[in-house]
């Protein structure tokens, strides 16, 4: 059995030379400031939630994630993990408890509890007209002005690591994830990759709340946000790629696993991020699979993943 099982992925924790900089960015991307200090930069998306992303002053790195637990009594738990912290008081925007841990890559994993309530912020789309329904928006134009996407949630973080394996078992046996897809080069014993979910029982969530990937080197491939349907990423996308200031990474397309359609873009320190909508959502009763890389790292539309994408790796 697992420590604990945390119920969602909470934010993505960055360090930058520059908020002003970062700043830009994460609005350009579509998200709203929270918060802010004189060292730190909290962004959020419109759901109900404090903040999603966090940058704090400094040399640029990685500095880890963070994950919601399912109840203050689990922060206890994990207090007992060796190499924990005790649970402490969070001393930032956004409040709350914590406790934080050591992976085996070395990076920061908090789990968080009793953050902030705050209110979602307003969201209008026009309704989309189906094939089979095509009269839902009978009388009414669909008219979308020029903007960045509306992020609405923190959907996942992806590590790269040497140690693939004991990564896995970490996040498995510490946070309770679940295996939805693990892929193998080969022979199925040589993991290369591995999509993993929260286990929230009959609940259902996303296809994968963490994506560990064999490499030489460790670090941080990509945070990937929600946003709120197809249009949004491709508004998000030619909004970025106006500006003119940002390295796009991959996309548009649409996975396999998971089945997310996607958009990957570089904040000006190289760090990705990604645009998603329309996930895979699976409960407990979806158990696990296996699949060899030429069949799992596809694409059911889009281009093949560019070399810079799948080499890289933010330390």
């Amino acid at each position: 059995m697992p420590v604990v099982k945390v119920k969602d992925i909470a934010w993505g924790r960055l360090r930058s030379p520059d908020l002003d900089k970062q700043e830009e960015f994460l609005l350009d991307f579509g998200m709203v400031r929270a918060a802010r200090t004189k060292d730190k930069l909290f962004m959020r998306g419109t759901d109900p939630v404090h903040h999603l992303h966090v940058t704090e002053l400094g040399e640029p790195g990685f500095i880890g994630l963070a994950y919601h637990a399912a109840s203050e009594e689990d922060l206890h738990k994990l207090a007992k993990v060796e190499g924990a912290s005790p649970v402490e008081a969070i001393d930032e925007p956004g409040g709350g408890k914590r406790v934080r841990l050591r992976e085996p890559n070395g990076y920061q994993i908090e789990v968080v509890w009793g953050l902030d309530k705050v209110d979602p912020l307003p969201v209008k789309a026009p309704v989309v007209n189906w094939g089979t329904e095509k009269f839902r928006r009978a009388g009414d134009l669909y008219r979308r002005a020029a903007s960045p996407s509306m992020v609405k949630k923190i959907g996942h973080g992806v590590l790269t690591t040497p140690d693939l394996v004991g990564t896995l078992k970490w996040f498995r046996e510490t946070l309770g994830f679940i295996c939805s897809d693990d892929v193998w080069a080969g022979q199925p014993d040589h993991l290369i990759g591995s999509f993993n979910r929260c286990d929230c029982g009959d609940e259902y969530v996303d296809h994968h709340v963490f994506f560990g990937i064999l490499s030489p080197k460790k670090g941080l491939n990509h945070i990937s946000f929600e946003v709120h349907d197809f249009d949004d990423v491709m508004l998000g996308h030619e909004y970025l790629e106006k500006k003119g200031k940002y390295e796009h990474m991959w996309g548009i397309g649409r996975h396999l696993l998971g089945s997310q359609v996607f958009d990957y873009w570089a904040d000006p320190w190289g760090r990705v991020h990604e645009h998603w909508a329309d996930s895979d959502v699976l409960n407990v009763k979806n158990g696990s699979n296996s699949m060899p890389v030429h069949e799992a790292f596809q694409s059911q539309w889009g281009e093949p993943a560019p070399q810079k994408f799948i080499e890289h790796t933010s330390p």
